[in-house]
């Protein structure tokens, strides 16, 4: 609940940075008419009981309409239109596509359901459903670990823009970059749907083998006497679309981290050893080994990750942090481990910003809260303040972009009501009359903006706001 001292430091920002809640006429001159943009009962790919009875229990909490239809439409996003439920082999299948690319990414799959797994104990249906991801997800790895993205069926070929890399493409592969959250979130999503659900059906012996051949695979790209076996080159006019060193990426000291090709954005990493990855994967690693020990009873498995997990931890604490001029000992984005850092962030999970989201760190870890108020600064040169909001892009869109996600996970992990009401009024605000979430829009113009069906910031969009109903419903009940 916002108090009274909250409210007086409310009416100072907002005399700076706009922030103040305009007054109900003014807003309704300002407003854009918005309806429920949901596709039809008929037409949806899959409907929920529990997922219905949410948004039903959330809109009542909500005082702003424009907030209000926004969420009714953005949370059952990925179910309404990206899944895509079946069987294979007697067993749960569902592939999910990104939204308007028509491909199965680990990471973007394993983040579109993530919002549903509290639902899913009281939900059968649901539960089938995101059974089915993981079996999916599992069946990918085992194809490419190297892969990020997958086409539904063997026989299709990969995307457009893939058809000519010059990497192993694998039948089934729909894009080839090697990304270490890629692997990290299939774990992350098998671990909570595990925790919420009580259900060990999906961890069978194929998933074993499987997280076996992840450990295996963030071993090897620890290169620590080759180059290990994935190289990528695309002829591409976009440098941030393939890799320099004849496709083994930029060159770097073999300190115990993980080499990462590309980012969570799937641009190409400057340097190999991308930071919040590589805590991503000690997080990861650390629930591998839980699940290894008190699921499958493997206890070769558990000890391997729980050993790759220590030295991983233990090189990001000698190497991961730099000392910046302005803020500080912050964790730096990318390093090579001679020496050199780049200090920026990437409105793409796992990003510096979203690291207590993920449970790498604690919210009010001193390094994390050094490093967050450098993101959110302009000395991170992909933070952009603009008329419409304030916000991280990244190289992927370009300057002057800001990412929803980035609002969207800056609200997630923020301490301060005052800052969540920020971000409520500049997502509310952003949506361009669409009734959704974006990838990105123009830092003055929430009108330009890119991807027009993009389920990942749909769904975490709609996690915010169940979120923000649990434990601060009181910034709901008036208009933003």
């Amino acid at each position: 609940m916002l108090t009274r001292r909250d409210m007086v430091k409310l009416g100072v920002l907002a005399a700076t940075q706009n922030l103040l809640p305009r007054s109900r006429a003014s807003q309704a001159r300002d407003s854009v008419e918005l309806r429920s943009a949901r596709p039809a009962p008929a037409k949806r790919q899959f409907r929920s009981e529990a997922v219905e009875r949410e948004i039903g229990r959330v809109r009542e909490l909500i005082a702003d309409s424009h907030l209000a239809l926004l969420f009714e439409n953005c949370y059952p996003n990925t179910l309404d239109t990206t899944v895509f439920p079946s069987t294979f082999e007697g067993k749960p299948d569902t592939f999910v596509i990104t939204g308007d690319i028509a491909a199965m990414w680990l990471r973007d799959s394993g983040a579109q359901v993530w919002p549903y797994l509290p639902l899913a104990a009281q939900d059968r249906e649901l539960r089938n459903l995101l059974e089915g991801v993981i079996r999916r997800q599992t069946r990918c790895i085992l194809i490419d670990p190297y892969a990020n993205a997958f086409s539904r069926d063997t026989s299709a070929p990969p995307l457009s823009f893939s058809l000519h890399d010059d990497t192993r493409m694998l039948p089934g592969v729909a894009e080839r970059k090697w990304e270490i959250d890629s692997l990290c979130y299939p774990i992350r999503l098998a671990h909570g749907y595990w925790r919420a659900t009580g259900d060990t059906s999906p961890f069978d012996e194929q998933w074993r083998v499987a997280m076996h051949l992840v450990v295996a695979t963030f071993r090897a790209q620890q290169r620590k006497s080759s180059e290990g076996p994935y190289r990528f080159l695309r002829l591409t006019e976009t440098p941030n679309d393939t890799l320099q060193g004849n496709g083994y990426g930029a060159p770097a000291s073999a300190i115990g981290l993980i080499h990462s090709a590309f980012r969570p954005s799937d641009d190409a990493c400057m340097f190999p050893f991308l930071i919040p990855s590589n805590l991503f994967a000690v997080k990861a690693l650390g629930d591998l080994a839980q699940m290894a020990t008190e699921v499958l009873g493997d206890r070769e498995l558990a000890t391997d990750a729980t050993t790759l997990a220590a030295e991983v931890r233990h090189a990001l604490q000698w190497h991961g942090m730099a000392h910046h001029g302005i803020h500080g000992k912050i964790w730096a984005y990318e390093v090579d481990g001679f020496g050199n850092a780049l200090f920026s962030d990437d409105a793409n999970i796992p990003s510096l910003l979203a690291l207590p989201y993920l449970g790498c760190v604690r919210d009010d870890d001193p390094v994390y809260l050094r490093t967050r108020r450098f993101v959110l600064s302009p000395d991170n040169p992909y933070f952009f303040k603009g008329t419409a909001a304030e916000g991280v892009g990244g190289p992927h869109i370009g300057v002057n972009q800001i990412w929803p996600m980035s609002i969207i996970v800056r609200a997630l992990t923020s301490r301060s009501q005052v800052e969540l009401l920020a971000c409520l009024r500049w997502l509310r605000n952003i949506d361009a009359g669409t009734g959704f979430m974006h990838e990105s829009f123009d830092k003055d113009d929430p009108a330009k903006f890119t991807r027009p069906w993009f389920a990942w910031a749909n769904t975490l969009f709609g996690e915010l706001i169940v979120k923000v109903s649990r434990e601060s419903p009181s910034l709901l009940a008036s208009d933003l």
